[in-house]
């Protein structure tokens, strides 16, 4: 009996993404693994997108499956893929976003080899004329198999995007991206993460992350406090997984994402009464926690401080926001 090779899934959710969105499917259609299925899923877009994607589907019958439903949000239109997908293993690519030729081929010979539930791989950030404009480098300091529970640290190290990572599907059987929300990524990829044994990572550049200059991103809004909620719902789940008792490694989580990511995207809340209502939440969230100005200064990433290895401006922000400086952060922005 021969062996079938594995089947992968990659869900591409589409919303008015028509000058983007070839590039992506390009680097899809193209992946040198070849038994993939591509479900693009167009979420009521209102721009030539529907177009484009009947144009590849005609093209490339065999690996893209296009679906057409009703605007439901990111997470919705993800979902709607997962629901349909066939394949043991489930990728995301955002369709703004592109990869390289090898990714998948790459990321399946990795949990192929370690029986690992879920791959990582870096992540670059480019311009619109294709410019690499910065690098982010995952997991810097482990190995390329990772067993979690001599490494619980990656769980407060990670940067939970979805789009990097290629995932046992069945990690997603009880499991759906929360609709209605922003930050959906930090609320679901660290639960996957605790169904995990075996984590395995390439320090290859895999996943090219567009930064558009129309991006919805650069308006910060009250929509953050979606970042705290994410975290709430993650130390939920915490207490019932296998790694409950790794107290040091939740906290730590809980200060990366509750505190440090929460303050940056603060940052850039143009709002004054909403930039007052959302330190307020912080602060209520550190109390609840017992997370007090020690624990921010002393906490480390990949084996480093992280206030430290900041740059500059971020540094002078969070020191003036712990120190309870506010108004004088306001005039500043």
């Amino acid at each position: 009996m021969t062996n079938v090779p594995s089947k992968i899934s990659i869900v591409v959710p589409v919303y008015n993404v028509e000058n983007y969105l070839a590039k992506c499917l390009d680097s899809l259609v193209n992946q040198t693994y070849q038994n993939i299925e591509i479900l693009v899923v167009n979420d009521g877009s209102k721009d030539d997108s529907e177009k484009i994607i009947q144009n590849y589907a005609q093209r490339f019958p065999d690996k893209i499956k296009a679906f057409n439903k009703d605007n439901g949000g990111l997470s919705d239109a993800r979902n709607f893929g997962i629901d349909r997908a066939t394949g043991e293993y489930l990728g995301f690519v955002d369709s703004d976003d592109f990869v390289t030729t090898t990714m998948f081929e790459e990321m399946l010979n990795l949990a192929l080899k370690h029986d690992a539930e879920m791959v990582i791989c870096n992540i670059q950030k480019v311009d619109e004329i294709g410019n690499v404009t910065q690098k982010l480098t995952q997991i810097p300091n482990m190995p390329e198999k990772i067993d979690l529970n001599e490494n619980f640290s990656v769980f407060s190290d990670l940067s939970y995007f979805a789009c990097n990572k290629l995932f046992k599907k069945e990690l997603f059987k009880n499991k759906r991206f929360k609709k209605g929300i922003h930050f959906e990524d930090i609320q679901l990829i660290p639960q996957l993460l605790l169904e995990c044994r075996v984590l395995t990572q390439t320090q290859n550049y895999h996943y090219q992350y567009l930064e558009r200059t129309d991006s919805i991103s650069k308006s910060h809004t009250e929509k953050g406090l979606d970042i705290l909620r994410a975290v709430e719902d993650v130390e939920v789940f915490f207490k019932t997984s296998a790694y409950a008792s790794k107290k040091k490694e939740l906290k730590n989580f809980q200060i990366l994402e509750g505190v440090y990511t929460f303050l940056a995207y603060l940052a850039f809340v143009k709002n004054e009464a909403v930039f007052y209502e959302m330190s307020r939440n912080l602060k209520i969230f550190m109390k609840e926690r017992n997370i007090n100005f020690k624990d921010i200064l002393v906490y480390s990433r990949f084996d480093k401080n992280y206030l430290l290895s900041l740059p500059l401006k971020k540094k002078i922000f969070y020191l003036l926001f712990f120190a309870g400086q506010e108004k004088l952060i306001r005039k500043l922005i």
